[in-house]
């Protein structure tokens, strides 16, 4: 089966990268890609936010099936222009992708499902979000409703701080009360009808070491969470997976694609803190870098409503652990063409999946955005894991380069 990957990010290079040592997969291609994807796709320029010109790829390519990686594709309706061409897509429509691409969709939907989550207040005017910070009182919890990259929340003790965060927001803002216990990211594919669970992991949000420094879109990730309660997958599946795509299907909108569930193990149980209606990033890497299923087989049967028939997804034993470089002044801004060396001299078995990068016409490779590597390692153990992609992180350098040096320590 030919696969066209959309999208252009570390999450669509790492399920390239997977797909590439799939031997379901015969010709792969990515739109409009990367450097990285480059090396194991064929690279054909689109605008992926555009559903006619992704639609119009596809059919001309003749592939079997679409996998659409990032959230603003699918909230355009990219999956929908796909579908219609008679070709599988792997990716919500956009109605059903409303989950990510509004947070009071989601709160309206998790509030209908019987779904935990903490309590929200959706704020429209600067007085209802002063009084949504009065009623949840500190730390303040302030999200944009609408799509933000990862980057549209923030959690702080200072409250001119939350106001001035929900000024800047696009449009609705969301405050919700805080949720305190260890996050873990638990993603669910779907068909509409049946889920079936990936393994838990584990991002690190916060720019700077110690989970200190602002929000970003994620400096790194490990699995699996030994620490995690046994039954914890199931828990997820049962009252919150499960439930949100049963009541999507009731209202006539079924959710097929991944269901990402950004969890906080609070003292009251678990609560959902956010839905994604995609893989997430940096947490795909190091789950794709672990997957022991046929992941072709996986997608597919998502998109053609063919999941419960097929094994669910395995595991191999061990652990991953991803640590990404980022570029100087990420998050508040980021720098793009500063030469990148040593990408191609990471100890062997090391994964450098490519996130934010370019190529020169002199065939330098040159950063082009905050997050630009994510260094990706499995081994033995959580500590074998770190210790490879440490490895492999010491390997690169590139001016102003950035990263977290505590990524999934002490575990």
């Amino acid at each position: 089966m030919d696969v066209l990957v959309i999208g252009g990010g570390g999450r669509e290079h790492a399920l390239a990268l997977a797909l590439s040592r799939d031997p379901e997969v015969g010709d792969l291609h990515a739109a409009p890609g990367n450097p990285g994807l480059a090396q194991v796709a064929t690279l054909h320029p689109v605008d992926a936010l555009d559903p006619d010109a992704v639609a119009d790829l596809a059919a001309s390519l003749a592939v079997g099936l679409v996998v659409v990686g990032p959230e603003a594709p699918l909230v355009a309706g990219v999956a929908d222009a796909v579908t219609a061409r008679g070709i599988p897509c792997f990716g919500p429509s956009a109605a059903a992708a409303r989950l990510e691409g509004s947070k009071a969709f989601a709160k309206e939907v998790m509030a209908a499902a019987g779904v935990p989550t903490a309590g929200a207040h959706v704020c429209t005017t600067p007085a209802e979000v002063e009084a949504a910070l009065d009623a949840t009182g500190a730390p303040y919890v302030v999200k944009d409703d609408g799509l933000a990259a990862g980057k549209g929340v923030v959690v702080t003790e200072d409250r001119d701080e939350a106001l001035a965060h929900a000024a800047a927001c696009s449009g609705a803002v969301v405050v919700e009360e805080f949720l305190d216990g260890p996050e873990v990211s638990l993603f669910g594919l779907c068909d509409g009808t049946t889920v079936r669970p990936l393994q838990p992991a584990q991002d690190f949000k916060r720019a700077l070491d110690g989970d200190a420094g602002p929000n970003t879109g994620g400096m790194g990730a490990y699995s699996p969470l030994d620490w995690a309660p046994a039954d914890l997958v199931d828990e997820v599946t049962r009252t919150v997976l499960q439930p949100t795509v049963d009541e999507m299907a009731r209202r006539g909108t079924p959710f097929s694609g991944l269901l990402y569930a950004g969890l906080a193990l609070t003292s009251r149980g678990v609560r959902v803190v956010e839905f994604n209606a995609r893989f997430g990033d940096p947490e795909t890497q190091v789950l794709m870098a672990l997957l022991d299923s046929p992941l072709s087989e996986l997608l597919h049967a998502c998109a053609t409503g063919r999941l419960a028939g097929v094994a669910p997804p395995s595991f191999r034993a061990g652990a991953a652990v991803t640590v990404v470089l980022a570029s100087r002044g990420y998050p508040a801004s980021s720098s793009s063409g500063d030469v990148i060396t040593g990408a191609d001299a990471v100890p062997a078995g090391v994964d450098v999946i490519h996130a934010g990068t370019a190529t020169t016409p002199d065939g330098d490779l040159v950063t082009a955005g905050g997050r630009v590597l994510a260094v990706t390692a499995a081994g033995g153990s959580v500590a074998a894991a770190r210790e490879a992609a440490y490895a492999g992180v010491a390997a690169i350098s590139f001016p102003g380069a950035q990263h977290r040096t505590d990524i999934a320590a002490g575990r």
